[in-house]
């Protein structure tokens, strides 16, 4: 105890006493000092708003949506294409016999409409064709060459089998083709005929009127060109081809009617 007393008074006698005074002063300041700017170093600053800003903000999520983009195609060799057209083209189906039909043959509109039954119902129409008749209008009269009006029968059928454009002669096959549409080729009967009598007797039936004498027929022709107008001599010609299709649908016996 004596010595610590006297350690102190020697302290307090030393000349530097306020040096050392100050020294214990400052360190504690300076200690305090530091460990202030560590603190404010280390915590977090806080935004303008006081909320805390997170140390990983996640980016936003960017929706997704669903894309299907059209397919590009590569377009097919030409030989590729036209095999493919061939091979989808619709064929017209066989024509099939009727039991009973009709036909109208209506001059006006150039025109010969098939119907199925012994009526010519407008729900029981099979097909319509576009024909010729006489260029020198209607009549009976024999060696006039006109078309003859009224109700009519299909009497006779010739050329079944023959090749289209085949040329008849008094209903003969002749074994030749007929060149379609040439100069000058003339009122050739071709292909098939289909030979009508008359039903109404003293309009088609009967002496000098009578349509099955004047041989009066539904024929092809070498004159398609003329199909739609005007142009036979008397008789009802229609393009090859058509007159082959309505020849099979056809019986012997079918009720034709011509009307003005």
């Amino acid at each position: 105890m004596h010595l610590q007393l006297g350690q102190i008074k020697h302290f307090f006698n030393q000349k530097n006493f306020l040096r050392k005074l100050v020294f214990l002063l400052i360190v504690p300041l300076i200690f305090l000092s530091l460990v202030q700017c560590t603190m404010e170093n280390t915590e977090p600053k806080e935004s303008v708003n006081n909320e805390p800003i997170p140390f990983y903000t996640p980016p936003a999520l960017i929706p997704v949506v669903a894309h299907n983009p059209q397919p590009i195609f590569q377009p097919l060799p030409i030989e590729v294409v036209k095999q493919m057209n061939s091979a989808s083209k619709m064929t017209e189906p066989e024509p099939i016999l009727l039991e009973k039909a009709t036909i109208v043959v209506d001059i006006s509109e150039q025109m010969l409409y098939l119907y199925e039954g012994d009526k010519a119902e407008t729900d029981k129409m099979v097909k319509s064709y576009p024909v010729s008749t006489s260029k020198y209008g209607i009549g009976n009269q024999s060696g006039s060459g006109k078309t003859p009006l009224g109700k009519h029968y299909i009497k006779n059928k010739f050329g079944d089998g023959a090749p289209k454009g085949t040329i008849f002669k008094a209903r003969q096959n002749m074994g030749k083709i007929a060149e379609m549409n040439a100069k000058d080729v003339g009122d050739l009967v071709t292909t098939r005929i289909m030979w009508l009598k008359g039903l109404e007797r003293g309009k088609n039936s009967g002496r000098g009127i009578d349509s099955y004498k004047r041989y009066i027929y539904i024929h092809g022709t070498a004159e398609e060109n003329k199909i739609g107008q005007p142009a036979s001599h008397g008789c009802i010609r229609m393009y090859n081809s058509d007159v082959i299709d309505l020849f099979d649908r056809l019986k012997e016996g079918t009720r034709v009617d011509i009307r003005r």
